[in-house]
Parts: structure tokens; sequence; C-alpha cells
């Protein structure tokens, strides 16, 4: 017995910052003035309500063209070779691309090293566009499903959208040792990490960011405008969001959140964060460089990719750091025994936590 399934655009329809990013390709719109490399801005920047709003029409001008079909009808070619495991179709795709994952909680420092690994390639940042350099694309997470949403296809179709816009950036880059060099911060990559690992290939090289909770913390409210005045937990950016959205996906209740102390939601947070990097399946690939946030220690890693890319007198941006250090000393203590749970569990999978450096608390 022979049984078709058909979906169509109307099921999965094409994602509008893949229409966003084909559409500067199409009508060669110069990628500028990206701004995501930026580590000390405390401006939250979001281009996405006008991605959203500009979408129908700007796909109409995509579909107008010849490259623009093509590069929707790969999208979708690598979606179906995703579905159905279809592993010639990616592993051409792996055979030609060594991608460097920058994988770690925000505010850890991880923005900055995908810049310089930009830099170290000849990149100018401001020109590479957020969708293949920053942390919002390919999408995973916990688990969804809902209405017109199951995360699990949006992270497949994502990344199949994602594979297509690197052919197209990258894929007539000079390879360097034999396969052209993708740097991408990865921050989801925590929360799916087999699918990551399995996908953009075994020999894939990760960089995973630690920093003391404590300082995290302090990061964040400072980006999202302050530690509220009531001390309890408030959503006003996006980290905050993803902060809720995951004590509610290990249990917690939507209003108990909004009741808990703010370092104590996100200690629960940072905590859980860091067990998924340990067993989602990251530690599968044992090309992983740990790197504690500290500002020699960040810029000593990026000096050693621009000395493997050819740059002998290396000259990367100063790391900004800011001793956090003498503020909330009673977060410090509530912190020391999670920060040593998370090191018990990286050791278990063979990763290394470095806790002496984390402990510096910077």
């Amino acid at each position: 017995m022979g049984v078709e399934l058909k979906l169509t655009d109307n099921e999965l329809p094409v994602s509008p910052i893949f229409i966003d990013f084909l559409l500067h390709v199409v009508e060669d719109i110069p990628f500028e003035g990206a701004q995501w490399g930026d580590q000390l801005s405390e401006i939250m920047i979001n281009d996405q309500q006008r991605v959203m709003r500009e979408a129908p029409a700007n796909a109409k001008r995509v579909l107008a063209t010849e490259r623009g079909q093509a590069a929707i009808g790969r999208a979708y070619q690598l979606l179906l070779a995703l579905l159905t495991g279809d592993v010639d179709a990616i592993k051409d795709i792996q055979l030609k691309f060594h991608f460097i994952n920058v994988i770690g909680i925000p505010r850890n420092g991880g923005s900055y090293l995908t810049k310089e690994l930009y830099r170290a390639m000849g990149y100018d940042p401001s020109t590479v566009p957020n969708v293949i350099a920053h942390d919002g694309f390919p999408d995973a997470g916990p688990f969804r499903f809902e209405k017109r949403v199951n995360s699990w296809i949006s992270s497949l179709h994502t990344m199949a959208e994602y594979l297509t816009m690197v052919e197209i950036y990258f894929g007539k880059n000079k390879p360097h040792s034999g396969k052209i060099v993708v740097p991408k911060k990865l921050l989801k990559g925590s929360y799916a990490g087999g699918f990551f690992h399995r996908i953009l290939g075994q020999s894939v090289e990760n960089i995973l960011t630690v920093r003391h909770p404590v300082a995290s913390c302090i990061s964040t409210y400072e980006k999202s405008g302050g530690l509220p005045e009531n001390g309890k937990f408030a959503v006003r950016g996006n980290i905050e969001d993803w902060v809720r959205r995951d004590l509610i996906y290990t249990g917690a209740e939507v209003d108990e959140v909004s009741q808990m102390d703010y370092f104590d939601a996100y200690l629960r947070y940072w905590e859980q964060y860091n067990y998924y990097v340990a067993t989602t399946g990251l530690s599968a690939n044992r090309a992983i460089r740990v790197v504690a946030y500290d500002k020699q220690r960040m810029e000593d890693l990026v000096k050693s990719y621009y000395y493997r890319f050819g740059d002998i007198n290396p000259t990367p941006e100063q790391f900004e750091v800011f001793d956090k250090r003498d503020r909330h000393p009673d977060w410090f203590v509530k912190a020391e025994p999670v920060v040593k749970r998370v090191s018990e569990v990286w050791a278990t999978v063979g990763l290394e936590f470095p806790l002496e450096e984390v402990m510096e608390g910077w």
C-alpha cells in the first residue's frame, strides 16, 4: 500500500527572516550596519517587527526572480532530506563547510568571540547579517506543541533555510585546510546538541563560554533596565523571556516565576542551561574548547584563531570586563553549590568545567 503525504507552504511557510536575507541577495542589496557584535550596547536591537511586516511584499519580489525561486526550492529540498534522513544530501554540506559554533548562556562573551572569528577571517562584522552570524537562527529550544507550532519541525525547517543561506553566503569562499569555515554564535545549540552535532557534521568545532551566574545575572538585568525595584523576576526582553520559558518547561508555573526573587529564577535558568550542554549530545564531539569569562582568556583564545587563519600579528579588539564581584554577596553564597553541581554533571560526560576560573566571579 502506498501513502502520499502532501505538505504545502501553507503548513510550512518560508521564514520571514529567510525572505529578508534572499531579498538582499537577489536585488544585490548590501548587508551593512549589523550591530550583533557590539558587546557593550545595552540597547535591545530587534528588527523582527520590520522583517515580519515587510515579509509578504518582499516574498513577491524574491519569487519574481529565478535565483530567489531556486534558493527557496533548495531550502525545501534540504527540509525533505532532514525529515526523511537523506544523509547523502546533508553529507555534501558537511564535507564542504567547517562550522565553528560559539555556545553559551547570554552575556557570556559569545558575541565578542564570534565577531573576532569573523575579523580573523578578514570580514567586517558589520557587513555580516545577523541571521548568518548570531544566535536566532536556526531555532532550537524547549519542546513546544501548540496551534500551528511543532518546535521539532521548526528546528528542521529553520536548519534547512540556514544551510541554504550558508551555501549562498559562504559557498564561493576559499577553503581553509580543505573546508570553508563558517563561524556561528549558537546559543541555542545546547538545547539540541545531538541535532546540531549530527547535521552540521561530526567534525564541527564548538567553543563553550561559561561565566559565574552572579556576574551573568547582573549583566542580564543591566541589559534589561536594571534590577526590578521589588527584587522579583520580570520579563522585559528576550533573555528574561528565555529564563521564564525554560523554568516553565521544567515545571514552574507562570505565576510562580513572577513571584521568584530575580536571582533565584536566573540561577535556576543558568543551572538548567549548563546541564543541557552536558546532556543533549554536544559532548559527543570532542572538538570542544571551554573558555571561562575573563579578559585575558578571551583575548588569548581569539588570537589563536588569528594565528590559525594566517595573521602573524593579530590585533583583536579588547574584551571589556567590568568587575561586579563586590555586588550581591548573598548571591555568591547561593551560587556556590550550584556551580559545583554543574561541574560535577559536566564531569560525568567527560567535559571539564573550569571551576576555579568561573569562581573568580568575572
